[in-house]
């Protein structure tokens, strides 16, 4: 009995203090600053010129409740938080029963977020789940509840929630994919809408119709178990295809997404802007982008991929602020809301070989150091053999030049020098530069095996294109809050990190990638675009069995382009001068207007006319070219095989 007295007092007590506990955070809501709700998480995103691109998380042009059709917010109660009208901001049965069922599946497959959460979260830039952020968020919904009746929080989460295809607010997504204002939406369009925010991508009608269908007549289940809709009403929709919309009034340009996306990203990776960005009220965020260069870009790749399966991405950077002026992330962000340019890791071939020849010219090469370009079966340290190929199988099977190597992208060359001097060279010169991904210090590191995203890759170009200089590449200018006051500015920061004279050197030998001088068992991997240039550029390709690459750049702009198949499948060496195309024909139109420059050649480098191939002395015009070396080194011996043979 004892023991049951005890268990009995011991319920009271702590039923007792949960009431005084849920009482007490409710009046320190109560007593908090009320929120402005139209202003609220709102981020305005502005062009290089500060003219304003895109308005997110809510709109200027907020709807009432009232001019919201009334199906629609029965639909969205009925599927989203049945009990919205009954809790205070949190629905405890239903935190009960998810638990339950979470429990009992040994996995998460339900969660019991109710409106008034789900609003914070709209309106709350930071989506880290750490248990700081979720105890914040819980108190932001108490302040919403004591401050504010259930149709103003009603109204403020319909003008705020993500409806896929860049539309945030029922009045964008009204508009959007019927073309219709809020309150005219039929019971079916009303249902489409109210299904999207479980999964914007997924369930929005432009990606996919039909699983949008499926998610839509779940929603009407919802309210016919709520009593809000009739059984033979529901058994009677969708009897025939659903009209779809699908224009913007502002026609903005479709892959300009990705842009605004990844603009975003890099928002929420900023450490400077404070968490709670909803006490503020909202924020300007100014950015790089040249609507320009991104409407050059788009016009470009939609031109030379026409392949249906294929998708691109590309990146394009002014080398002198570090800024992103154009982006994109994919051929429609209304197909696929993957942003490859940011996302995606891919094998980048060859473009991985610019980094081990700086490494090459650090360690003592020059642009004539010989390798024999021949098959090569070669002995690792682990016992095990790697055999690496030229594309095509195709070998000079004779001694060729760094230049030559690296102008027609010998893959034999490329591995001996990254076993000459030791895997771990390329890797230290590649983080130098800045790229961040993950490298593995191996052979086969050479021929770009490692996976690397297209604004990274872009990231370690830069610094050849600065001429040595590192900056930190990005897409945002500064940030401020409503008021003007600046959270966050972009450091004009620059360190010197590699020798300007062998960077020179470097970008000289790149720019023979379009040299016809160097025709010889193979041509050099850009001439095919030599005729489309008007000025110099340092060039790189790669290519895999699954990737196309063409990274480039002058003193002016930097640019990074793929295309390949999401799935990894095997591309068609058809397509091999899609990139080529894409950046040849952008880059061109992007500068056409602008001052013809390249980069001047530091006191200390000299130049001296050589055989492309031998890198000896040459009457032959036709196979002469200009090798550049650090003062000094153009007389040295320059046959590196006997030495490699020695060393491995």
């Amino acid at each position: 009995m004892k023991i049951l007295r005890f268990g009995i007092k011991f319920m009271i007590f702590m039923f007792l203090s949960f009431i005084i506990i849920i009482f007490g955070l409710y009046t320190y809501a109560f007593l908090s600053p009320k929120l402005e709700l139209k202003s609220a998480g709102q981020f305005h995103i502005y062009d290089t010129n500060d003219e304003l691109l895109y308005q997110g998380s809510s709109t200027s042009e907020w709807v009432d409740l009232d001019d919201i059709n009334y199906n629609l917010i029965n639909a969205v109660i009925s599927v989203e938080d049945k009990n919205f009208y009954k809790h205070h901001g949190f629905d405890y049965l239903r935190i009960l029963k998810a638990m339950y069922i979470n429990i009992k599946n040994k996995k998460i497959t339900q969660g019991a977020s109710t409106i008034s959460q789900q609003y914070v979260k709209n309106i709350y830039l930071d989506f880290n789940s750490t248990w700081e952020r979720k105890i914040e968020e819980a108190f932001l919904t108490l302040e919403l509840e004591v401050h504010f009746s259930k149709n103003e929080i009603l109204e403020g989460y319909l003008n705020t929630i993500n409806y896929g295809q860049g539309n945030y607010g029922i009045l964008n997504a009204s508009r959007y994919y019927f073309n219709k204002e809020p309150i005219d939406l039929t019971l079916e369009e009303a249902l489409i809408l109210a299904g999207i925010p479980n999964s914007p991508s997924y369930y929005n009608p432009i990606a996919n119709y039909n699983l949008s269908i499926k998610r839509a007549k779940m929603v009407g289940e919802a309210m016919v178990d709520n009593g809000l809709l009739k059984r033979e009403v529901l058994d009677n929709l969708f009897k025939e295809k659903i009209q779809i919309y699908g224009k913007s009034a502002d026609d903005n340009l479709d892959m300009l997404m990705y842009y605004q996306d990844a603009v975003i990203q890099e928002l929420k990776e900023i450490k400077s802007i404070p968490n709670n960005l909803i006490q503020s009220g909202g924020i300007n965020i100014y950015t790089y982008l040249d609507l320009n260069a991104q409407e050059i870009l788009e016009k470009n790749i939609l031109k030379y991929v026409k392949d249906s399966d294929l998708e691109s991405a590309s990146v394009i950077v002014d080398p002198v602020s570090g800024g992103v002026i154009a982006l994109s992330g994919g051929i429609s962000y209304t197909k696929s809301e993957y942003n490859r340019a940011t996302q995606a890791k891919r094998q980048v071939g060859s473009t991985m070989k610019p980094f081990l020849y700086y490494g090459a010219l650090e360690e003592g090469m020059t642009a004539a150091s010989t390798f024999n370009s021949q098959f090569t079966t070669f002995s690792l340290s682990n016992g095990s053999t790697y055999a690496p190929r030229n594309y095509g199988s195709v070998y000079a099977n004779k001694p060729i030049t760094m230049a030559e190597a690296i102008a027609v992208s010998d893959n034999v060359y490329a591995v001996k020098t990254n076993m000459f001097l030791g895997p771990e060279k390329l890797v230290s010169v590649a983080k130098k530069t800045g790229i961040k991904a993950e490298l593995d210090a191996i052979p086969s590191l050479a021929l770009g095996t490692n996976g690397i995203s297209v604004l990274d890759l872009a990231r370690g170009y830069n610094t050849f294109a600065t001429g040595g200089y590192k900056k930190e590449i990005g897409l945002i200018k500064r940030v401020e809050d409503k008021e003007g006051h600046v959270l966050y500015e972009k450091e004009k920061k620059e360190e010197l990190v590699l020798n300007e004279n062998y960077t020179y050197i470097l970008n000289e030998m790149l720019s023979n990638s379009t040299n016809s001088g160097f025709i010889d068992y193979a041509r050099p991997t850009a001439l095919v675009i030599a005729s489309k240039l008007s000025r110099k550029y340092a060039i790189k390709t790669g290519t895999t069995d699954s990737d196309f690459w063409t990274v480039g750049y002058n003193p002016s702009l930097l640019m990074a382009t793929w295309v390949g198949y999401d799935d990894g499948r095997n591309i068609s060496a058809n397509y091999s001068s899609i990139t080529k195309d894409i950046w040849a024909d952008t880059v061109e139109e992007i500068l056409k207007e602008k001052e013809v420059n390249w980069y001047e050649m530091p006191n200390n480098v000299v130049g001296v006319v050589l055989d492309a191939a031998s890198g000896k002395q040459t009457n032959d015009k036709n196979k002469a070219a200009l090798f550049y070396f650090v003062k000094g080194t153009e007389n040295l011996n320059q046959d590196t095989e006997m030495v490699f043979k020695e060393k491995t």
